[in-house]
């Protein structure tokens, strides 16, 4: 598939120049790479272990949700030097997609994420530069079946801030750095929420409000998308793919 008609699909599927975003995530193609795509890469984070390891898969076009230009403007000295000098030499085009891909509705990595654990969607919340981004939805288990499920679907255990009910009704999941967003939770009024990560103050939003908080894993809620994403593109276009795990624990 050549890489031109690649990049405007994807540009027009995910929405790319209508979801307002951080300057840094530069969504879209951020290098280019041969003109014809002949197999697909996707990885959380763009780095020198992800840039490696597509030119070891013979990947020709790698699709990550944190780019190379996440930290920043930066000059292309040392580790930034490495990454771009790893695409360039094995010719592997580079495609960035942050809020586009967390809050599409068929591959986003919070829909996909509820799909996973069987909450039946039933809405939006959690605005981020004037879009909403999570989703909540139904789900009527119990605290500790939802921990198992989340377990299970992301790979490691959860951590749990277990102040909301016992069992779960309404679940809201932002993946990601979303800890910030425990007050739009209680707002939307949801007794559980799922994230990856948040900050100190987290706990004592999630006691003093009253929610359920489950933290997944910023890079682990993360997985989801790329590779939803890539799999869309291998059913539309019969585009071979391969998921590269980098796991940072966080």
């Amino acid at each position: 598939m050549q890489l031109s008609q690649l990049v405007g699909y994807l540009d027009d599927y995910l929405r790319v120049r209508d979801v307002p975003d951080a300057s840094e995530a530069l969504n879209g193609l951020q290098v280019g790479g041969r003109a014809e795509v002949t197999r697909v890469a996707a990885a959380v984070d763009l780095c020198e272990a992800t840039v490696r390891l597509a030119a070891e898969r013979g990947a020709d076009f790698l699709i990550v949700h944190h780019g190379l230009f996440w930290g920043g403007l930066r000059p292309l000295t040392g580790p930034q030097l490495r990454r771009v000098a790893g695409l360039l030499k094995h010719d592997i085009a580079l495609y960035g997609a942050h809020l586009p891909l967390d809050l599409h509705s068929d591959v986003g990595n919070n829909p996909v994420l509820a799909r996973e654990l069987g909450v039946t969607i039933k809405g939006e919340f959690g605005e981020s530069r004037g879009v909403a981004i999570g989703v909540w939805g139904e789900l009527a288990v119990s605290r500790a079946e939802l921990e198992q499920r989340l377990a299970r679907t992301l790979g490691a255990p959860p951590k749990v801030l277990a102040f909301g009910p016992e069992t779960t009704r309404r679940v809201g999941i932002v993946t990601g750095a979303a800890g910030g967003m425990i007050g739009q939770a209680a707002a939307a009024e949801l007794d559980t929420f799922i994230t990856g990560e948040g900050l100190h103050h987290s706990y004592f939003d999630a006691e003093e409000l009253g929610l359920n908080v489950l933290l997944g894993g910023h890079y682990a809620t993360e997985t989801m998308g790329v590779k939803a994403l890539a799999a869309h593109l291998q059913s539309r276009f019969g585009l071979p793919w391969v998921f590269l795990d980098h796991p940072t624990g966080l």
